[in-house]
């Protein structure tokens, strides 16, 4: 490893979080059990959830693909918006973690839009189950958005999303959505 390589290479560990405080994008700490960081503790488990739903369509190569791996990037500009709290951060950290959340929303409709254009009407509530690997995962990353959904219409409408993409690779991998009916079944019918 060259000289240049070291001096740019950052340890894993820090240990500044050894006692119980992590630090916010603007520098202050705050104790780990903070609001700020299950926060971002939900937006990286939502980002980690996309991540393995967006390895599936890979493999079956059903075109979402490019929505997902934009999703993961605007997921990290979201915990670092989350990070830069208002009320106390410098005017250039406030300015560099900015999101136009009103763009992202209307891009999100727009892909929603499209997609849900190439499918069957929406008759009863979806059983997510048998519907093929990528669609199951996207649905898993649809009820982990559920979790920060508080954050902002762009986490609401990223369920809107996920729901219609999982309902997509379903239908590119040729699987038949199972659908719920409630009519008196029982257990017991089993």
């Amino acid at each position: 490893m060259s000289d240049d390589e070291k001096k740019f290479r950052s340890k894993l560990y820090t240990k500044t979080g050894d006692k119980g405080t992590s630090a916010l994008y603007n520098g202050e700490r705050r104790p780990k059990n903070d609001t700020f960081f299950h926060s971002l503790g939900s937006i990286d488990e939502l980002s980690a959830c996309i991540g393995v739903a967006l390895e599936y369509c890979l493999i079956d190569k059903n075109g979402l693909e490019p929505y997902l791996e934009r999703i993961v990037g605007v997921m990290l500009d979201i915990g670092a918006c989350i990070a830069t709290p208002l009320d106390n951060s410098q005017e250039k950290h406030i300015k560099k973690t900015k999101l136009d959340d009103r763009k992202y929303v209307e891009t999100l409709e727009r892909w929603i839009d499209t997609i849900d254009s190439q499918l069957p009407p929406l008759k009863f509530f979806i059983i997510p189950c048998n519907v093929g690997l990528a669609s199951s995962h996207l649905h898993v990353a649809r009820s982990f958005s559920l979790v920060p959904e508080v954050v902002g219409i762009f986490i609401n409408r990223l369920s809107d999303f996920l729901f219609a993409a999982a309902r997509f690779a379903a239908m590119k991998s040729g699987k038949d959505e199972a659908y719920w009916t409630s009519k008196g079944v029982t257990f017991d019918d089993i």
